[in-house]
């Protein structure tokens, strides 16, 4: 029988979400908690790799067993995992369905805070001495619908065999000193969110136009994005099937 898995995760002491030698990650903890619960070797497949220190708020992962689960199992998993580790249900799905393969649409967000907040270190980009125009941020966020070609935001060393990923929505929105970029895709690249965001905030700074954004698009060329900004504000958000 195959069970997905729904759950959320605080990123910041994980070395993203796959498993990999001399390194704790997010799939790791998972596998050993619901192989104790469970009496059983269980390896969880998720439905996409976060990087080191990328959070989600919502990931699902799944499992094949014919062990019965019993009643209560998401308790007993969420009393073994770490407390930055929460499941929130386990449910019986299809054999075909697969975590990974069957999700139609990803969402990600990225926050800045504007300004600093001691309570948000591990939770946002900090910007203190910047002033971004968001219009400007917005206009070029919608080039991005009209592109279906991204390797200029891909890392350069990837095993991919298409940069091609269909943006549905990208847009900033701000909420006093928090600024949120929201951005869903059937799929995306190796950092891409990060360097998208960069190039962004690049174009709110006034350092490039929303020309030169677009240029920057159409050249395919990772050198000429912005920086990739860091993992901590970078969210997995919501996954549909």
């Amino acid at each position: 029988m195959r069970y997905f898995i729904e759950l959320a995760y605080n990123g910041t002491k994980y070395h993203g979400w796959q498993i990999q030698p001399d390194a704790v990650s997010v799939q790791e903890k998972l596998n050993k908690a619901i192989s104790t619960v469970l009496q059983s070797k269980i390896e969880v497949v998720g439905a996409g790799r976060t990087d080191t220190g990328v959070h989600a708020s919502q990931m699902f992962a799944h499992f094949n067993t014919e062990v019965p689960l019993g009643d209560h199992l998401t308790h007993k998993l969420n009393s073994i995992l770490p407390n930055d580790i929460a499941v929130a249900k386990v449910f019986e799905v299809p054999e075909e369905h697969h975590a990974r393969f069957s999700a139609e649409s990803r969402s990600y967000e990225y926050r800045i805070w504007l300004g600093r907040n001691p309570f948000l270190l591990d939770f946002s980009w900090q910007i203190h001495s910047h002033k971004l125009e968001l219009s400007k941020m917005n206009a070029a966020a919608i080039l991005l619908l009209e592109y279906d070609d991204f390797q200029t935001f891909s890392k350069v060393k990837t095993e991919v065999h298409t940069f091609n990923c269909d943006v549905t929505a990208a847009v900033w929105k701000q909420e006093g000193h928090l600024l949120t970029f929201h951005i869903s895709a059937n799929r995306f690249l190796r950092n891409m969110v990060r360097a998208i965001v960069g190039t962004l905030v690049d174009v709110g700074m006034g350092k490039i136009t929303i020309e030169e954004f677009r240029q920057i698009i159409e050249s395919k060329n990772r050198g000429n994005a912005g920086l990739s900004v860091p993992a901590k504000g970078l969210f997995l958000t919501q996954i549909k099937y």
